[in-house]
């Protein structure tokens, strides 16, 4: 039987070709569909209007359905059609087929799955991306639909399915080679000793225990992938009751499986040795050539750059890029000479001996970001609509004939606004950079940003698993590079010091993602800058300096979704700053001006009474309603003009995709891992997760220091490059998250255990004792709560009367419908008797406060992880956590019996805690203090808290913390100068 490809196969595919070309009507108009969709096959009806796989076998010459219970089972005499749905954000579908050719498939049954391909292509609309698979050489794509593998079976529809059954009382043994990081090729081989070598794993599949054998020059990515195989051949072949054993190549008969393994190929014998390259061949450069079609037969394009205006809509192209072949199809094309330009594919690897290199067919606006990043400067992708009106033509069609169609068939588009992954209600550090150092910010200040400064946050708060923490810095519009790159390298420290359990963050203002304004509830931004460094800047170049004045002219649009999360921010003094579906502030002095835009909500003109509490608390203002302003106003602006109507429109999340990456020398190197799950990313390796709103680097726990140190750089490299072509900004926010300690907006792209990274050992080993096992050991911490697959997130935010109340000062009365972190900002302008008299009256609102924690369970301790930041600032009162800092006993002025006694006086009348022992005030027992008590256990200083200092340093009671495992201890102990 001619393989799939061979020389005998050319004028059978030929023929197949004649007796199905489509013949298109000369007098109709090409410029719609240049097909004849009376040859659109009636089984593709319906094809591709829900996500999932839809797969059909050739039967006959015939494309017929496979029943969803037999996905992934594939006969190597069979051929295969299979198409991928997968539905958008944007409501739209995305198709790609693959046409799936066994190695003992007749050469008819190929022909006809490349011909059904571009019929099935044709009902989608013309917008499917077409692969050509052979058997043992499938994309990484394909194999990611059938997770871990697929497993060929013998025999074929037109062999009558002549395979092997196997009895179920007996078992066959088999030896299988495994290969791929990401996805893994598993094809079977003898059971022979000659099978193996040392480049690759193998499976040998026993009655009573399966065997991985680790080929010396396999990687620890590559074992750990292959064990995804045991456990399928475990769950599949013994019901998930068979021992599993691992036997390293070299280990020879010291160890007891190995010496079993060995046994059962007659004895151990050396193994020859063969190089990487030798077994895979070397990778040689190769140029790629654009060659035209034309009735079948290739004309090479001249051209020193390929560029996108090679590409003519009427005719079908071949881009021979060696490892892959590009069949692209213009959308004014014939069907009968697409099908030819698949065939002339065919017939170059044929020609060029390449039976691993694979074919791709694509129509034109639907082309691959690696097939436009072949090409200089392709133009920016425009969305194609005649695929819907083609795809409307095929339902017709075939309602005529008799079909019943539904039509075109749109994924549900996202609707719903995206809520921020995090909990509001932790407690927040903020500094401003200085040249090349920080200042730390009063509460009351923290809230307030200058557009011209530099800014490093540090936000502590309770997540599924306890506290969690996020590093940030915030770059202004006008800040300088010089205080960005110190913002950057004090963070890095600061993230050091917690041992990289923190996420680390790069924001830029106007690129912010949700979870950062709800952190500081009320943020006001202002023109110019406070630092040291924007002065000296603007100064050294004679730049006007623009920085906020209360005293002078200032125009602020107001934006927010409520009273935890609305901010102020200051623009140009001019109509076309305005919008009509914002609020405005607009004030010369004492003389205040609020502007309603008609297309503003409720909601926005509330925040701005709200905001006249921050930024002119004490004046009233004048309402103006667009449209019935004062000559006053516009002449405040300068000049009345035009000014748009649409809401700001932030970057918006997009379907996310993984890479894995490699970083060598400043070059970075990607790889797509399609279909991904949390299994596919490995301790030591760095992946990246691009949702185009953000952009999440992930570092495994075993990825080198070295290489730790640059996952910022890397993705910023990876942000440059714009792998996706999809005009990534610069901007764009970056995080960078260490395994374990992965926070909720980012797992929400998962179905994600958090057990498996608090498991021992590298990605081998971790998953061997889960293979083994069937258990998962013991954690270290409690796991997550369930979260879902999602790319849209939800919240799980806990319920405002579970979370901690957020601080404010409890010496003014809070005005009841305003957040906590309103009440401070607003504390350096407002006085307590008076109010502005645009706010709303408390009576007329409903309390919005957070409730206080119960006095019998214990605070959360977000204030040990705070004030493990503490020490890269000298002592000062104001580095206590917002949630100690608002406390009463710390507001009030010290009394003098509570004050530090000399030591001779400390014994006598010195108060108790509950075990007995003698208190101490805390800054006597510090290791820094420079008053400390003595004759006392110096390891055990946190003994020697009172009951109440010992909860508000460490957010817990002695007993729960008593009960924290020895390293924790010491942890919490070192971050307050304890230990």
């Amino acid at each position: 039987m001619a393989a799939p490809g061979s020389a005998a196969s050319k004028h059978t595919f030929s023929s197949l070709l004649k007796q199905k070309s489509l013949k298109t009507s000369p007098t109709k108009s090409r410029s719609t569909m240049a097909v004849s969709m009376r040859e659109v096959d009636p089984v593709f009806q319906g094809a591709g209007q829900k996500d999932g796989l839809e797969i059909w076998r050739i039967e006959k010459l015939q494309a017929v359905p496979v029943p969803k219970e037999s996905h992934g089972k594939f006969f190597t005499g069979d051929s295969y059609i299979i198409l991928k749905t997968t539905a958008l954000k944007n409501g739209s579908f995305r198709n790609d087929i693959h046409y799936w050719l066994g190695k003992d498939t007749s050469q008819d049954e190929a022909g006809t799955a490349a011909i059904k391909t571009v019929e099935l292509d044709a009902a989608l609309g013309g917008r499917a991306v077409q692969y050509r698979e052979v058997q043992g050489n499938e994309t990484e794509k394909f194999l990611s639909y059938f997770r871990p593998c697929i497993i060929p079976e013998e025999g074929g529809v037109a062999s009558g399915f002549r395979h092997t059954e196997i009895n179920e009382r007996e078992h066959v043994t088999r030896l299988f080679v495994c290969r791929g990081r990401h996805t893994v090729h598993v094809k079977e081989v003898p059971f022979a000793r000659s099978s193996l070598n040392h480049d690759d794993i193998f499976i040998l599949d026993t009655k009573s225990k399966i065997f991985q054998f680790n080929g010396s020059n396999s990687s620890i990515q590559e074992r750990a992938k292959a064990l995804e195989v045991v456990q399928y051949l475990k769950d599949t072949n013994h019901e998930g009751k068979c021992d599993v054993a691992a036997v390293e190549d070299g280990k020879l008969m010291a160890d007891a499986d190995a010496g079993e393994f060995w046994g059962l190929f007659g004895g151990f014998a050396p193994l020859p040795r063969k190089t990487f390259s030798e077994l895979n061949g070397k990778d040689t450069a190769f140029a790629s050539k654009l060659l035209c079609v034309n009735k079948g037969q290739t004309v090479s394009v001249d051209c020193e750059v390929l560029t996108r205006a090679l590409l003519d809509t009427t005719k079908c192209y071949l881009l021979d890029c060696g490892s892959e072949i590009y069949a692209w199809m213009g959308r004014e094309t014939a069907l009968e000479d697409r099908k030819r330009a698949g065939l002339a594919a065919e017939e170059l690897l044929r020609e060029g001996n390449r039976p691993k290199s694979h074919i791709i067919r694509l129509m034109e606006g639907f082309e691959t970001v690696i097939f436009r990043s072949k090409f200089n400067k392709w133009p920016k992708k425009a969305e194609a609509v005649v695929s819907d009106e083609s795809r409307g033509k095929v339902a017709a069609l075939l309602k005529r004939q008799g079909f019943n169609v539904k039509g075109i068939a749109k994924a549900a588009p996202v609707k719903e606004e995206p809520q921020p992954q995090i909990d509001c209600t932790g407690n927040l550090q903020v500094w401003r950079v200085n040249d090349s150092d920080k200042t730390f910010l009063s509460f009351s200040e923290q809230c307030k940003f200058y557009s011209g400064d530099c800014y490093i946050f540090q936000y502590s708060y309770t997540g599924d698993e306890g506290e969690e923490c996020l590093v940030g810095t915030w770059f202004g519009k006008r800040s300088i590079q010089e205080e960005r790159t110190a913002a950057i390298s004090l963070a890095d420290k600061m993230v050091e010091s917690l041992k990289f359990q923190a996420v680390l963050v790069r924001l830029y203002e106007g690129k912010e993602p949700i979870e950062f304004f709800p952190i500081f509830q009320n943020l006001v931004i202002f023109k110019g800058g406070a630092s040291t460094g924007y002065k000296k800047f603007v100064s050294e170049n004679g730049i006007e300096d623009d920085t906020y004045s209360e005293n002078g002219v200032a125009l602020f649009r107001i934006q927010g979704s409520g009273p935890d999360n609305m901010q102020a921010i200051q623009v140009d003094t001019a109509a076309p700053s305005l919008n009509s579906s914002y609020c405005y502030i607009l004030h010369d002095g004492d003389t205040v001006f609020t502007w309603v835009g008609n297309l503003s909500s409720s909601m926005d003109q509330e925040l701005a009474e709200r905001q006249l509490d921050v930024i002119k608390p004490n004046l009233q203002s004048r309402l103006l309603k667009e449209g019935s302003e004062y000559d006053q106003f516009w002449k405040l602006l300068g000049v009345k003009s035009e000014y748009p109507s649409q809401k700001i429109v932030r970057d918006q999340e997009s379907d996310a995709h993984l890479f894995s990456c490699t970083f060598s020398k400043g070059v970075l190197k990607v790889r797509e891992i399609f279909n991904f799950a949390q299994d596919d990313m490995m301790a030591e390796d760095i992946f990246i997760l691009d949702c185009h709103s953000s952009v999440f680097v992930w570092v495994g726990q075993h990825v080198d220091t070295k290489i730790r140190a640059q996952a910022l750089s890397i993705g910023e490299k990876f942000i440059e490059f714009d792998i996706l072509m999809e005009d990534l900004s610069r901007e764009t926010p970056l995080y960078v998250i260490a395994e374990g300690s992965e926070p909720q907006f980012f797992t929400r792209f998962f179905t994600w255990d958090s057990a498996k990274s608090a498991l021992h050992g590298n990605s081998f080993e971790r998953r061997l004792s889960i293979v083994k096992d069937g258990l998962k050991p013991r954690r270290d911490k409690p796991k997550r709560r369930p979260t879902t697959s999602s790319h849209t997130g939800r919240s799980s935010v806990p319920d405002k009367s579970q979370r901690r109340s957020a601080s404010f000062s409890p010496d003014r009365v809070r005005v009841r419908g305003r957040s906590p972190a309103f009440n401070a900002l607003a504390a350096n302008f407002e006085n307590s008797n008076t109010r502005n008299l645009s706010t709303p009256p408390p009576a007329a609102r409903k309390p919005f406060s957070k409730s206080s924690p119960d006095p019998a369970k214990p605070p959360q301790r977000a204030a040990s992880i705070a004030a493990m930041s503490a020490s890269f600032e000298r002592p000062r009162p104001t580095l206590i956590p917002k949630s100690i800092k608002a406390s009463p006993d710390v507001n009030k002025p010290q009394s003098e019996a509570s004050k530090p006694k000399p030591e001779e006086d400390a014994k006598e009348g010195q108060p108790e805690d509950e075990e007995g022992l003698p208190a101490y005030p805390y800054d006597r027992l510090r290791t820094s203090s420079t008053n400390p008590v003595k004759d006392i256990d110096q390891t055990r200083r946190e003994t020697y808290l009172s009951s109440a200092e010992f909860r508000e340093k460490f957010g817990m009671t002695k007993e729960a913390f008593a009960k924290l495992p020895k390293w924790k201890q010491n942890r919490l102990k070192i971050a307050l100068q304890l230990f």
